[in-house]
């Protein structure tokens, strides 16, 4: 692939072989296991949230359920972009690390395909020294 792919990494801090749903920000690629997917939506209409963390871009709502959007640009800390219509929501299903599971939309600038992926091929991702929350 050349790229390298971030991993979401399972309760005991490995990668995990099988089929993950890669999507691009910037020139990087990612990956994020498919049976977290929940959906790919286009981009729509975010309600801006008050007093929440930057990378946060807000909310929206999915057939009555309110959603929280992280940027995952912002996360990163990459150059923020105006959103394109190749931008998607990813609706994932997280674990939360005071348990519980929630469902949250990662924001990505374009979901490229689901691909079969061993575990030599996935690189950690990289430390942010903080949660999502």
């Amino acid at each position: 692939m050349g790229q390298a792919l971030g991993a979401v990494i399972d309760t005991e801090g490995k990668a995990s072989a099988g089929k993950y749903l890669t999507f691009r920000l910037a020139s990087e690629e990612y990956g994020i296991e498919i049976l977290k997917v929940v959906e790919i939506i286009k981009i729509m209409d975010i309600t801006a949230v008050p007093r929440t963390p930057e990378f946060v871009r807000g909310v929206i709502n999915l057939r009555g359920k309110v959603i929280p959007v992280v940027e995952l640009r912002r996360k990163f800390n990459m150059e923020t972009q105006e959103d394109t219509p190749e931008t998607c929501i990813i609706v994932v299903s997280a674990a939360m690390p005071q348990g519980g599971i929630v469902q949250m939309g990662i924001l990505v600038d374009t979901v490229s395909e689901v691909l079969d992926i061993q575990s030599a091929e996935i690189e950690p991702p990289p430390q942010f020294g903080s949660s999502i929350d």
